[in-house]
Order: C-alpha cells, then structure tokens, then sequence
C-alpha cells in the first residue's frame, strides 16, 4: 500500500511539472510574474496574491529619567568583542543608556542604509546593526544616535562646491585636517535629515547633533564661504539650521537632543561658531554642553588648573545654564552635559568623574552623558 501511494503521489507531481513546464514555453516567463491588473472604469486593482515583504515596524524605547550614557564609537559598536564589554558595564551599574555613532567625523554612515541618495556615505561599520538595537532594547538600554554635522570629510570631498573654502577656492581644513560643509548649504541640510531619518528606520531612540557650528580651529585668516553671505548673523543661521531640523524631523517622534560647547553655557555671545543656549533651547528636546574641565581655560573662574577641579567647573558652568534656562520660562531638566571620562591634564580616576556628577546632582541634574575617545571606562565610577 505504501508503495502505490507514492507512486501515485509521483505520478501527481509530474503532472504538475509538466503543466508549469507547458505554461513557460507557452506564456514565457511573464507567467511567473506579478502584475497588477485592472478592472476598467472601477477604479478597482487587482494583483495576484504576492505581497512584498514588509520591514519589521521598529520599537523605540521611552527616555529614561535620569539618562545616564556612555559612548561607544561605530567601530567597536561593530565588533561583538569589543562592545560586549561596554555592555556588561551597563548592565552592571548605574549606567542606561548608549550614544553610538551613526556618522562621526570621516562622514561615513555606519551601517547599510536604504536610501540611495546616501549609498555612497555608507560604511558598513556596523553590520548587525538592527539586531544590535534590538538586543540593548532587550536589555532596557537606551540608545542614541549621534550625527556629527558639519564637520563631514566624506561629503565635502563628494561635494566640494558646498565646502568651506580658502581664500584661493580650494577646501579649507582645520588643525586636524578635516574639512567642514558651509552652514548655509540647503543641500546638505536635506541630506542630513535623511542621514536622520536612517538612524530612525533601524531602531535608534534619539537623535543627538554634534558639530552644529561654524569651525573654530584653524587657519581662520584664510577661510571663505561661497553659501554663507557673512553678513548674516552666525546665530541666526544656525537657529535656522535648528527650525528646519525640528520641522523636518517631528515626523519621526524620536526626542531631538544637541551637543554644544561647554563656555556656551557661560557666554552670552556666539564665541564665533553660531551656538546660543537660548536658541537651542527654542528647537531641541536635551541640551548636552561639553563641560569638560579640562577644556577650559587657565584662570577660568579663576582658577590655575580648571581640569584639576571639575566639581567648581563643572557646578559654575551648569549653574549658568541653569539661570538663563528659567529666565528664557524653560527647564534646566533639558540639560544632559557630556562629562569627561578620559585624562588630560590630570588623571581622571573614579572620584574625578563622580565629582562631576555631583556638580550636576548638587542642582538637581541627574542626567549625564559621559566621554571617552577610546571608549575605555573608569568602572569604579559607575
């Protein structure tokens, strides 16, 4: 018996072989393609039962309060033995959050992106990137893209028309050899909100902006601008840069959050690059200076070595903030500064880090993002 049904189970097979075979030489091979055909005058489409896979809807996790994050560049994101050590560090301590790079730099995206205008930024980086997401989301990390702007060496290359440029015409670069795009280039404003909009697609829970300002460091006697008419005000230019990505951007519903110079929150001028906390507190959901101590200059509230004392620097610059954010009837809880976790000038070690973020406890700021270059963390800090 079993023996003559699979003959017969055979026999019906070959049948159907056939029929398709005939089907082919018959119809050609449009027979085996989709086509959508139409009900004349009804309006009424009707295509044949093959759906096109669908992307997975992606899940953003909610901001934490407080936020407390470390950084991890795109390529040790992209190496499994390498991230995985920031990663237990998250687990285990204090720590919640994760600020990846999405484009540092070089210009170069991090992962494979699906539109085309942005196929030739891409570097595949970080490979797994989706599943990467979705294995912090598992673990209740949250994480932030981090999009430096327009400090961009892949784009000014491809476009060098929308670069800043030397006096002679050529592609201007800074003290470390990177060139910057012109802050007036609408092009590379559309551009960077596509960048955006990827980072959104693959999972990323927020959106955080680096490197939103004219260039300060190089040779700025032999700088020229073919976009920027340098009669408009800096500020005024990056406030529009700033509407336009909050306008363009409310779409996604992702929290928007910008990085800005730590004397920012001191100064009430644009220290020449365009920043004002005022003006990015008008468009941007966190406000993250970087008051590194060791960043700031000798004699800065008076004192011989600011990088010595990061509880004065970082309590004094914060305070500041703090002030001008309630006098413009905002919140100093938008204030997530960038503390240092890396040694220049002194040795950071555990309790210089924890002084800085009792500068920001002490006035009722509990969220911090915390920086390392190399990504190599003080764990008794956490």
């Amino acid at each position: 018996m079993k023996i003559g049904r699979n003959v017969g189970i055979s026999v019906i097979l070959g049948f159907f072989i056939a029929l398709g075979a005939l089907a082919y030489w018959f119809y050609g091979e449009s027979f085996f393609k989709p086509e959508i055909y139409s009900l004349e005058g009804s309006g009424i489409m009707i295509a044949p039962n093959v759906l096109e896979p669908e992307e997975e809807k992606v899940i953003h996790l909610p901001t934490p309060d407080p936020v407390r994050a470390v950084y991890m560049t795109s390529w040790v994101a992209g190496e499994r033995s390498l991230r995985s050590g920031i990663v237990s560090l998250i687990e285990s301590s204090e720590l919640n959050a994760v600020v990846i790079d999405v484009k540092d730099f070089s210009g170069k995206i991090s992962f494979e992106v699906s539109d085309e205008k942005l196929k030739g930024a891409s570097e595949e980086r970080i490979p797994d990137i989706k599943d990467f997401i979705k294995y912090l989301h598992g673990k209740n990390i949250y994480v932030i893209a981090r999009i430096s702007v327009f400090q961009d060496l892949y784009y000014s290359g491809a476009h060098p028309e929308l670069a800043v440029k030397k006096l002679n015409g050529a592609v201007w670069k800074d003290k470390k050899g990177l060139s910057w795009i012109d802050p007036v280039a609408r092009e590379y404003w559309d551009y960077t909100v596509l960048v955006s909009k990827e980072a959104e697609r693959v999972g990323f829970d927020e959106l955080n902006f680096d490197y939103v300002r004219f260039p300060s460091d190089g040779n700025m006697r032999d700088i020229a601008y073919d976009h920027w008419d340098e009669v408009t005000p800096r500020i005024e230019v990056m406030g529009d840069f700033f509407a336009y990505l909050s306008d363009e951007l409310s779409g996604l519903n992702l929290p928007l959050s910008v990085d800005l110079f730590g004397m920012v929150t001191t100064n009430t001028d644009d220290l020449n690059i365009g920043q004002l906390l005022e003006t990015a507190d008008l468009y941007f959901d966190y406000i993250s200076p970087m008051v590194y101590p060791s960043h700031y200059p000798v004699t800065f509230i008076g004192l011989a070595n600011p990088a010595a004392n990061p509880y004065e620097v970082v309590h004094y610059s914060l305070s500041k903030a703090s002030e001008r954010l309630l006098s413009a009837s905002s919140s100093p809880q938008k204030l997530r500064p960038w503390l240092q976790d890396f040694d220049l000038g002194v040795d950071y070690d555990a309790g210089m880090v924890n002084k800085q973020k009792q500068a920001g406890y002490d006035l009722g700021i509990n969220s911090w993002m915390m920086w390392n270059a190399s990504n190599k963390y003080t764990k008794e800090a956490y």
